[in-house]
């Protein structure tokens, strides 16, 4: 026998032990993921990249500075965010998916709910007490989250969301967007006056850009702390109306 058969011999004989090892030993049990103090949902805007978009990152980073010595975790919601409206109804059936998880998995987490633009469409539409007569509900849904579960959700935050007027011109199709009653006293649905998409009247394309940079994102940042337990310093500031 050769030095490379020999060699070729053991290393066979390597690998067949250390094989067999991996046999008996089987596959580790996975660590189960711990709860986090608060679970964050955000729908991000038309065309922002998959992700939470620029308006939605910067209020999951405003809300982690108002929340310190508190676990945040992020979901991004799964949904086009194109210009096909409907397909916002993805966004629905996947938040809704997540919200009813994580309240069976981790009924002490406090969610919070948001949405820019039409992710806040998204946002608003999982609050619904009902289904709005005469629509049809698209594959996934089977109706609105059960009122229980509107105790896990400690606030909503809406940046953005299309007006009455503004939702017909671009899908007639489209539902009333109506924040549900177990939701609205946790609910801020913010509205620049000069936001020609939620502010009927409003001019100012530019405007729709800019809630990560007027302070607005900061002020939803501080409600949700408050409604998730945090001590925030100062008060909270009022809810800004659309």
């Amino acid at each position: 026998m050769t030095k490379i058969d020999r060699w070729l011999g053991a290393a066979a004989s390597a690998a067949c032990v250390a094989v067999g090892s991996l046999a008996m030993a089987g596959p580790a049990a996975a660590e189960p993921e711990a709860c986090p103090d608060i679970q964050v949902l955000f729908a991000r805007g038309t065309f922002e990249a998959p992700g939470v978009g620029g308006t939605g990152q910067a209020f999951v980073d405003a809300l982690r500075a108002k929340t310190p010595g508190k676990s945040v975790d992020v979901y991004p919601v799964n949904y086009p965010a194109s210009l096909d409206f409907a397909t916002a109804a993805d966004g629905v059936v996947d938040a809704s998916n997540k919200v009813r998880a994580t309240a069976a998995a981790c009924p002490d987490t406090k969610m919070v709910l948001g949405g820019f633009s039409q992710g806040a469409a998204v946002a608003a539409y999982l609050t619904a007490d009902a289904v709005p007569e005469g629509f049809a509900l698209p594959p996934g849904l089977t109706g609105p989250l059960e009122p229980s579960v509107a105790d896990h959700v400690a606030a909503v935050a809406l940046f953005g969301k299309p007006s009455s007027g503004f939702l017909q011109m671009i899908y007639t199709g489209a539902p009333p967007i109506t924040v549900g009653s177990g939701y609205a006293d946790k609910t801020m649905d913010l509205c620049i006056p000069t936001d020609p998409v939620c502010a009927p009247g409003g001019g100012d394309g530019n405007a729709h850009n800019m809630y990560a940079a007027n302070g607005l994102v900061e002020q939803a940042a501080e409600f949700a702390a408050s409604r998730s337990g945090a001590e925030a310093p100062g008060d909270v500031v009022d809810q800004a109306s659309g």
